[in-house]
């Protein structure tokens, strides 16, 4: 389709335009810092929103994310997909700090069991059918490791290879969490398949 083959050249542009400002950020250019940061900002918060489901931790996460890009920046070797490379810091900096607040509920009232609702809608442009905000609450009941891999693909666009060299496994086990992600959403949602009909999915 038309569609999609717009959608994969857009992609594809801006994977090659981050690329390219990253390589003039590691320069010490100025201006290309500033445009990576605005290019990916966005992303990387509608990372640790679908994760978090609390708009100021997602946010406090995000920069503290950025820090730690600025940080290592000299570590991406040019050439090489740059989603990988920031998601995977992106994923340890939400690592990290799921330990620091596990340490520090053991002083603190322990929180709810259940849903919870974001505090703010991160999404507003998707609102159709669906509210963003019963989105993010049927994204939250996925495993941690479904729902990963399933922002990175669906929101982040990032392709099974990319994602797998960020999270440290395969392309077939992305491609497997990311199915099994869509079942349970799509089961979730009512929304009806042909293996609903007995049909068997692998």
């Amino acid at each position: 389709m038309a569609y999609r083959t717009d959608r994969t050249q857009e992609t594809e542009e801006f994977k090659r335009r981050i690329a390219a400002l990253l390589a003039a950020y590691q320069d010490g250019d100025k201006a290309a810092a500033r445009e990576f940061v605005e290019a990916l900002y966005p992303m990387l918060y509608r990372y640790y929103i679908a994760q978090l489901r609390d708009a100021g931790l997602a946010e406090d996460l995000t920069q503290e994310c950025w820090i730690r890009i600025h940080q290592a920046r000299a570590s991406y070797r040019r050439g090489e997909p740059v989603l990988p490379w920031v998601f995977a810091i992106a994923r340890f900096t939400n690592i990290d700090a799921y330990r620091k607040r596990r340490r520090s509920l053991t002083n603190e009232v322990a929180l709810p069991e259940g849903g919870w609702e974001p505090s703010a809608d991160p999404r507003p442009a998707m609102e159709s059918r669906l509210s963003a905000a019963r989105i993010l609450e049927q994204l939250g009941g996925l495993p941690e490791a479904q729902r990963e891999v399933f922002v990175m693909l669906k929101v982040s666009g990032m392709s099974l290879d990319e994602i797998a060299r960020a999270t440290g496994t395969s392309a077939g086990a992305v491609k497997q969490k990311v199915y099994r992600a869509c079942q349970a959403l799509r089961s979730a949602f009512g929304v009806k398949t042909a293996h609903d009909d007995g049909g068997d999915a692998r």
